[in-house]
């Protein structure tokens, strides 16, 4: 009688393949816990809270019985025509500055990317703005335009008070905005540019396209996804400015550069309505995913 040898069973390779990956998730997933936690309980928690606080007659008081209140705070929202006068403004603003933004950053970008002397030099001077705290910023473009001895009267021999007038206020912090927001745009940008490849440009030149042939059918388009990102970014960080337009007008005159998200601050903590402020703040979080996804919608679709 003659032993026949058995081979030991084996797990099929899928199922250890599956084991494999299971574990390489569950490995993930513990090394991602501790970037998680602060997102969670300063992002996630917060945003919750008022979301919730939105429905709700949240005043401040110790004597005030915060109650749900459903969609009241929305029905006065609808009705609110300084609230949704502050939308128009806020709109006018974000997108002014993020279209302006976006053709001055541009340009600098190509600039920076070109062969000049003292390149290094004029990258590091381009993102000073970007390291200068928002307040510092604000203080310094009130100097700017101070009626008396501003640099802008000064300079053009006018003596308009720029933050004060009900038609040059509004024009006035735009101009701030795309200063003060331009670093960050050309950095993005200029990355952008330098990681296209040189071979499309000499193909370009051996075609015998010229530089604004080759700025339009080569450097747009495979900058495309780099300028809907950033153009994205920009709108959303300017819908939601605060600190610059704060520090600057306070809103005035008149409310003429009031954003609504000063509005949102001035129902909270100057009026105390929390639960009317929340309501704002879910509202304008709605307009612009609105807004923002219309745009990429189109882009993609035009992209398609």
């Amino acid at each position: 009688m003659t032993a026949t040898a058995t081979r030991p069973a084996q797990a099929p390779r899928s199922r250890r393949r599956k084991s494999g990956a299971s574990r390489q998730n569950r490995e993930m997933w513990v090394l991602m816990l501790p970037a998680l936690v602060p997102v969670l309980l300063f992002s996630v928690g917060p945003l919750l809270y008022g979301i919730g606080l939105a429905f709700t007659d949240a005043e401040s008081g110790r004597n005030h019985v915060t109650s749900f209140v459903g969609l009241e705070n929305f029905g006065t929202l609808l009705a609110d025509e300084e609230f949704w006068a502050s939308i128009r403004i806020g709109l006018i603003w974000a997108v002014s500055v993020t279209g302006l933004q976006f053709l001055a950053s541009l340009g600098l970008a190509l600039l920076l990317n070109q062969n000049l002397w003292f390149r290094g030099l004029a990258r590091v001077l381009a993102v000073v703005p970007w390291a200068m705290p928002p307040v510092v910023i604000g203080l310094m473009w009130r100097l700017v335009y101070h009626p008396d001895a501003g640099i802008v009267n000064t300079t053009f021999g006018t003596d308009i008070n720029w933050l004060a007038d009900f038609n040059w206020a509004l024009p006035a912090i735009i101009v701030m905005g795309v200063w003060s927001g331009m670093p960050q745009t050309t950095v993005v940008l200029l990355a952008g540019l330098q990681g296209i490849p040189k071979e499309l440009y000499e193909a370009g030149e051996v075609d015998g396209a010229g530089s604004w042939r080759k700025f339009w059918s080569i450097t747009l388009p495979q900058l495309r996804p780099v300028i809907v990102t950033i153009t994205s970014l920009d709108f959303v960080w300017n819908v939601n400015q605060f600190t610059l337009v704060y520090v600057l007008t306070q809103g005035g005159p008149g409310g003429r550069t009031r954003l609504p998200m000063l509005f949102a601050y001035e129902e909270a903590f100057r009026y105390g309505f929390f639960g009317y402020a929340a309501t704002m703040g879910v509202t304008i979080v709605i307009v612009v995913l609105g807004l923002l996804g219309f745009y990429l919608w189109r882009q993609m679709r035009e992209a398609s």
